[in-house]
């Protein structure tokens, strides 16, 4: 019978942010798999755990991952955590999830600290409807397409950043997406955590002249409805409306739905587009 695998959420700053479960089950567990088995001794230390560790991350995610569910087919309970907060989560432990569902493996999740949530709660901004981006990408070819299709987004959007990235990142989401309001949180859960919010524009004029320090989480307005609205009927509205309808029957709508589809996407009636194609202009 296949052991189980524990993705367990560890503290973000605060270790009174550990979960009495979360202990439980990395002593109870016949491993751990640590993002930084450097970083995570001091963890296990602090709460008296002593399980066996071996190191999973990045460069070693996918081979590592095939050992990992071999063991747990063999019957191993194995634990999961990254250096902070939710594995899975901008986070290699995905590829493991994957592998494990694949391979029929039981997974778990144990709740706990996760940045981008703590963040979007302290942030101001929509709770709503939101969409989680993590690290912008490094490809610049894959980065620009990222930042148009965040330019057209109305949901509030979370992301990270490290400090030495960071005034570069502010100056492509300014040029990208224009003046937003945008909270950018630090230290989160710690003594010094800090929360500023303030707008694209004056967050890259701070960080121009102050050096940013820790870890960043960027919580940026989306597109309002009312401004996206604007730009997508201003954007019909360049065409004809015989171009527009030819839009849609090329697509192999009849005359009656693009009459519809069109009158729609310039915020008029139907009757009206009807009027202006039947000779009534």
């Amino acid at each position: 019978m296949a052991g189980t695998l524990f993705l367990c959420a560890t503290p973000i700053g605060n270790l009174g942010d550990m979960t009495p479960r979360v202990v439980d089950t990395l002593r109870e567990a016949d491993l751990i798999a640590a993002e930084d088995t450097r970083n995570s001794i001091k963890l296990l230390n602090h709460f008296d755990i002593h399980t066996p560790m071996t190191s999973y991350h990045e460069y070693n995610k996918v081979e590592k991952a095939r050992q990992l569910v071999g063991q747990l087919l063999e019957g191993k309970n194995i634990a999961l955590i990254t250096d902070a907060g939710t594995p899975a989560i901008s986070d290699p432990g995905e590829v493991l999830v994957q592998m494990c569902r694949e391979s029929g493996v039981p997974v778990t999740s144990l709740p706990g600290a996760c940045a981008c949530i703590t963040a979007l709660t302290l942030s101001g901004l929509s709770t709503r409807r939101f969409c989680f981006e993590g690290f912008l990408p490094a490809d610049k070819r894959e980065k620009k397409q990222v930042l148009e299709e965040l330019a057209k987004e109305s949901r509030t959007m979370i992301l990270y950043e490290a400090p030495h990235h960071l005034v570069r990142t502010l100056e492509e989401l300014y040029e990208a997406l224009g003046q937003r309001k945008i909270t950018l949180c630090r230290e989160l859960t710690k003594k010094f955590e800090t929360v500023v919010s303030t707008t694209l524009e004056e967050a890259l004029a701070c960080y121009q002249t102050e050096e940013p320090r820790g870890e960043y989480v960027l919580v940026i307005e989306g597109k309002s409805f009312a401004r996206k609205r604007q730009e997508e009927i201003a954007g019909w509205e360049e065409r004809t409306i015989e171009e527009h309808m030819a839009y849609y029957e090329a697509q192999g709508m009849d005359e009656k739905t693009a009459m519809k589809q069109v009158a729609k996407d310039r915020g008029v009636s139907k009757r009206e587009i009807y009027a202006y194609l039947h000779g009534e202009k």
